[in-house]
């Protein structure tokens, strides 16, 4: 019988591999997972990516993809080869992601009540003016513990120095936790001697934790707080994650049209029993949409009188609205600052070297090297707006330089990363390095609480730096190896 992966084949070039080290070694963390996938034969591993295939069918674990030509439903795309982390090393980056989440929310806090980091000269004060995501509305507003991204997803990269770096912060309306999940209870199928022992970490209380944190918000001091998940629909690219959370916590998932605000400004969930009141909504609609009354008048999506029951704290939203004033690529370039502002500490997790369009010499440099760099629009997410220079055309190029002199504020621009590598499945027995983030994600009300890891999207085709899998990307496993 063939014998599957022979590992002195794996070629990693100049990158950072995430399980073998330049000498052609396995990583210390990794070093049972190299081990075990050497002695499956080629038709074994073929078999288990099969089984990984009829699972994510059997599961119904989907995404939706926007087009021209209309929504696409497409199956999760999965690779078996798992990502390997240390416990050590990861404990580090946990205590840095809570740190960030906790200076963000002491930075939006602040920013809807006496803006002093502004008076203070740190941030900009045309930054917030020209914000798309600060709500007037949310001003003078102080939700439970003064924590307004209650849910982050925050996308971290190595570059080729092996060393872990925040490339953004999703704070409105992050998504990807459900896959996470999912991928390892896909991985428990494909490789289940792997866990065996007790050395891979768990990530199965996430969910447990997101309802301890909502729970937590509630107005009303009681056992059993009203919880929903509140979606735009079946027709949203992440409305798997909405429905499978809401199962997950045992939890109503809602549309607009289920809620209703009564004339005592609270929130109530039709019933066949009739009316029930809702202590906490965990929203997956973006600002916009949420209230007729105050934001998009014609929006179907949200509920009238919502942002008033909010406002009077009758209800709670998490995220809450205004969060995403922080969630802005020109903001996350100071983050650092902020840190420093809120904690008196250094950053625990770098920033990746970022230049602001709207500063005059900045823009210049980012002119004159387009060719160099990844530009990135201030508000977009999924990969959308953006441009990689190395792998763009001269005319693309010639066009971002057209949209960053329009619109200087709306643009950043970072160097292209020698992202990390993992040995990926792309034949029978046959891995290539592939480039790939993470995404972990931080809780926030009373306590602080970090994922074991997070989702991990790799770029499926050769070379690719793109990860999102509205663009082509796939997933792994994480593991969080203890030994």
């Amino acid at each position: 019988m063939k014998k599957g992966i022979d590992w002195k084949k794996y070629k990693i070039d100049y990158f950072y591999d995430e399980l073998i080290s330049a000498a052609g070694n396995p990583r210390v963390a990794g070093r049972q997972l190299v081990n075990h996938l050497a002695s499956l034969s080629a038709e074994e591993l073929e078999n288990r990516r099969q089984t990984a295939e009829a699972t994510i069918r059997q599961m119904g674990i989907s995404f939706t993809v926007y087009t021209e030509e209309g929504n696409i439903d497409r199956a999760w795309p999965f690779d078996i080869i798992p990502r390997t982390i240390s416990a050590t090393q990861w404990q580090v980056t946990a205590d840095g992601l809570k740190q960030r989440l906790k200076a963000l929310n002491l930075f939006i806090n602040d920013l809807y009540h006496d803006q002093n980091i502004i008076k203070d000269g740190v941030l900009p004060a045309h930054i917030l003016k020209q914000s798309k995501n600060f709500r007037p509305e949310c001003v003078g507003v102080t939700p439970p513990y003064g924590v307004w991204a209650h849910i982050c997803g925050t996308d971290l990269v190595r570059d080729e120095d092996g060393k872990f770096y925040v490339l953004e912060d999703n704070l409105r309306v992050p998504s990807g936790v459900s896959y996470m999940l999912e991928n390892r209870a896909i991985t428990k199928r494909v490789l289940p001697e792997l866990f065996e022992h007790d050395y891979i970490l768990p990530v199965g209380d996430y969910t447990a934790q997101l309802f301890a944190t909502l729970s937590s918000l509630s107005p009303r001091k009681i056992k059993q707080p009203e919880i929903v998940v509140l979606t735009p629909g079946i027709y949203n690219s992440a409305y798997f994650e909405h429905a499978y959370l809401a199962q997950q916590m045992g939890v109503e998932l809602v549309e607009g049209s289920d809620l209703v605000v009564a004339k005592d400004d609270c929130v109530y969930m039709r019933t066949i029993s009739g009316l029930e009141r809702v202590d906490v909504i965990y929203r997956r609609i973006d600002d916009l949409f949420l209230d007729p009354e105050v934001f998009n008048k014609d929006s179907v999506l949200g509920v009238p009188g919502l942002m008033r029951a909010w406002q009077k704290g009758n209800v709670a939203l998490a995220n809450a609205p205004g969060a995403g004033v922080a969630d802005d690529k020109v903001v996350y370039a100071y983050v650092p600052d902020i840190i420093r502002y809120y904690l008196k500490q250094e950053p625990i997790i770098p920033n990746v070297k970022t230049y602001l369009c709207d500063d005059p010499k900045q823009r210049e440099y980012v002119l004159a090297n387009l060719d160099k760099l990844v530009v990135k629009p201030a508000n977009e997410s999924g990969g959308y707006g953006m441009m990689v220079g190395p792998h763009a055309t001269k005319t693309e190029h010639a066009k971002f330089a057209r949209l960053i002199k329009a619109n200087p504020r709306n643009y950043i621009a970072q160097p292209t990363l020698k992202l990390s590598t993992a040995p990926t499945l792309v034949g029978s027995g046959s891995l290539e390095p592939r480039h790939l983030d993470l995404r972990p994600f931080i809780l926030q009300s009373r306590e602080l609480y970090v994922t074991t890891g997070g989702l991990t999207r790799v770029a499926m085709k050769k070379g690719s730096l793109v990860v999102n899998s509205s663009q082509g990307g796939g997933s792994k496993d994480t593991w969080i190896v203890d030994r």
